[in-house]
Order: structure tokens, then C-alpha cells, then sequence
């Protein structure tokens, strides 16, 4: 009853908490283009986890000339020739920008090691080398922060048929949808591997639990706030609920509990 009742409570305040949350962002926007730092968030997940609309709450009211949203499509044939790194290097930011990259360089882990469309090598080479090319971005001077939207096995099946239903929702259904349910096991078996082997001490993985939409803005809004240093902080705001936001462990530790 009493986690109903928070779940009331969050609802029934929702805007205006994040209204709240989003003025914190106006000033690390502030701060970043002052002091012409570098901010760059990367948010992976499962199909339908809520990433376009975590996304969405965190640059309403930032200015769009210093903060853009990437989000790469199928690479051209030019770019499958080229090293894997390097079209996602011209996306990132530069002196006074945040870049959020709505899925990444992780796609190799995910969705192109689950569906066949890299090979074994290539997915060794990228594992074995991605903790080491993140720690080439920060010792440059780019903060990376790193979150996993991770939803259970009966929510992903609600939404995605709300996207076969609703026809706001409808341009986002792709063949990968259909492979979601069907591929779970191997899903999860990839996504383990990845937050166990890339969440290094320079670029950590945060897991956050995000069945409810609301709960998951508002939650990992906080913590985004949380890891950046800025000016006037209303810690007051930022109080992270820990069954929602869970960071992962150093490399080879034991990893929070997920949807298995």
C-alpha cells in the first residue's frame, strides 16, 4: 500500500517537480558554457525502456544551440569500412555543449551482437577496447555519464503494442521491435556482459529501473544532477529513490538485480 501510494504521490506531482528538476539543468547548462566544460550523456536500454522521453524532459528548456541529441542511424557503406569509433567522435562535444547520445557506440554490445550484425571478432575488439577509448574522452576533459533503462518482460509487451495501436507512436516501430520479446533471453545475457565488463572507474553504468515513466524522469533526473558540479545546487531536490537508481559496481563486481 505504501509504494501505491507513493506512486499517487509522484503522479499527482509530477510537473511540478520537474519543473523544478529542469530549472537545476538551466544552471549546469550555465556552468558548462562558462566554463566551457563538456558533458556527455549516454542512455541505453532496452526496446520501448522510455529513452526518447527521458530525453525529451532533460533539453525542454535547455538551449538547443548548445545541446544536441544524436542518434545515428544504420551505418552508410562507407562508414561499416570505417574504424567503429569514428562517426560517433564527430558527434561529440565540444567546449560548452552537452550531447546526449540516444543509444551509442554500445549498439555492439546490444542490438548488433543479439541480431548477428557484427561478428565475433568485432564485438571482442569492441569490448576489449571501449573502456580504454572512454578513457581517452575524459582524460580530454569530456564527463561521461552512462545510464541503462531497463523495463521488465511484461511492460516492454504493453508498449509495444501501444505502438502498433497509437498512430503518435507508430514511425516507431521497426523490424527490431518484433525481435524484443522473442530475443529476451539473449538481451539480457548481452546487457549483463556489458554493464559487467564496461563500467569502469572514468565512465560507470547507472541501471534505472524504468517501468514507471514518471518515476524513471524525475529519478534519474536527480542523479544526472547529482554527478555535476555546478553552482547554486538545490540539494534539497535531489533525494534519488535507490530501488529506481541503482549505479553499477566497479569492474567484476557483483551487478544490481535487473530483469532477468
Amino acid at each position: 500500500m505504501a509504494k501505491v501510494q507513493k506512486l499517487e504521490f509522484q503522479d499527482s506531482n509530477y510537473e511540478a517537480e520537474l519543473r523544478l528538476l529542469q530549472i537545476e539543468l538551466v544552471k549546469v547548462q550555465r556552468q558548462i558554457i562558462s566554463s566551457g566544460s563538456k558533458l556527455l550523456i549516454i542512455l541505453e536500454g532496452r526496446d520501448t525502456a522510455g529513452k526518447d522521453g527521458t530525453i525529451k524532459c532533460i533539453t525542454e528548456h535547455l538551449s538547443p544551440r548548445e545541446t544536441h541529441v544524436v542518434a545515428l542511424g544504420i551505418p552508410t557503406t562507407r562508414e561499416s569500412g570505417e574504424w567503429y569509433f569514428q562517426r560517433y567522435v564527430a558527434e561529440l562535444p565540444s567546449s560548452g555543449e552537452i550531447i546526449l547520445f540516444n543509444r551509442s557506440w554500445y549498439n555492439r554490445a546490444g542490438v548488433e551482437r543479439v541480431m548477428g550484425f557484427c561478428t565475433d571478432l568485432q564485438y571482442k575488439l569492441f569490448m576489449d577496447s571501449v573502456n580504454e577509448f572512454e578513457g581517452l574522452l575524459v582524460s580530454s576533459g569530456i564527463q561521461i555519464i552512462k545510464y541503462y533503462l531497463d523495463i521488465d518482460k511484461k511492460e516492454q509487451a504493453k508498449r509495444l503494442e501501444s505502438r502498433k495501436t497509437d498512430p503518435l507512436k507508430q514511425w516507431k516501430i521497426s523490424p527490431i521491435d518484433e525481435q524484443a520479446q522473442k530475443q529476451w533471453k539473449a538481451y539480457s545475457v548481452a546487457r549483463d556482459l556489458m554493464l559487467k565488463k564496461t563500467s569502469s572507474a572514468d565512465a560507470p553504468w547507472t541501471v534505472v529501473h524504468a517501468n514507471n515513466k514518471k518515476l524513471t524522469h524525475l529519478n534519474l533526473i536527480r542523479d544526472l544532477l547529482s554527478r555535476i558540479s555546478y553552482p547554486n545546487k538545490d540539494k534539497k531536490l535531489l533525494k534519488i529513490d535507490a530501488e529506481i537508481v541503482m549505479p553499477c559496481p566497479p569492474l567484476g563486481k557483483k551487478l544490481p538485480k535487473v530483469a532477468p
